[in-house]
């Protein structure tokens, strides 16, 4: 496995949810999965899973990888144009602590771009046009960050720690998506949060859960 550059999320290291769906889809990817990081994955570097954990050349522990039992951890959709109106009102447009973020960074014209905003009942969705490849890992990135955003405020970083997820289908290239998140709540320096992505049809395209952790 290897997490290449442009997929990073902080600068100098792997985006969470990509990195956890390339993982998930090493571990097999045959049902809920959950990852832990135990450190920022390390870009460009050969990595290795046995006996579900992930580990650099040196032997250093990357992340840990185990069967997730059930999700149900679904957030209810919005409709196209509700998402594209919480979009404008994205937090990461004024004040992003990690800009150039594959997934949710407003620097990066090559990303996923996408940019959740708040909705009036506190959770957050954002459309999402699926890039031309389209992976496991892509439906894992895109349900990271809109679940990072519902507890993510100016001058409080949180990094991904655990997410679990389940993969329903894949979207096709350009299909307009819709991805929505919610925190359940916080406690302490934790914050668990949900996410789902839906399709152009409204059928739900996965589902994740994870915990987020206070930089």
């Amino acid at each position: 496995m290897r997490i290449e550059s442009r997929y990073n999320g902080p600068a100098g290291s792997g985006n969470g949810g990509w990195s956890a769906g390339i993982f998930a889809a090493e571990a097999g990817d045959t049902g809920p999965i959950e990852v832990t990081l135990r450190r920022p994955p390390p870009l460009e570097t050969d990595l290795t899973l046995v006996d579900g954990e992930v580990r650099d050349p040196a032997g250093e522990l990357v992340a840990e990888v185990r069967p997730a039992g059930m999700i149900d951890a679904v957030v209810p959709p919005v409709d196209l144009d509700t998402a594209v109106a919480a979009a404008t009102r994205y937090p990461g447009l004024v004040e992003h602590p990690f800009p150039s973020c594959y997934v949710c960074g407003p620097q990066r014209a090559d990303g996923l771009r996408i940019f959740p905003g708040r909705l009036p009942d506190g959770r957050t969705a954002a459309p999402f046009r699926a890039p031309a490849r389209v992976s496991t890992a892509t439906v894992w990135a895109a349900l990271d960050c809109p679940g990072g955003w519902a507890v993510l405020a100016p001058g409080r970083p949180y990094l991904l720690g655990r997410i679990a997820a389940v993969i329903a289908a894949l979207p096709r290239p350009d299909d307009e998506c819709v991805v929505t998140g919610a925190l359940l709540r916080v406690d302490g320096r934790k914050a668990l949060v949900h996410t789902s992505l839906y399709g152009p049809d409204g059928a739900l395209l996965g589902a994740a859960r994870a915990t987020w952790i206070a930089s």
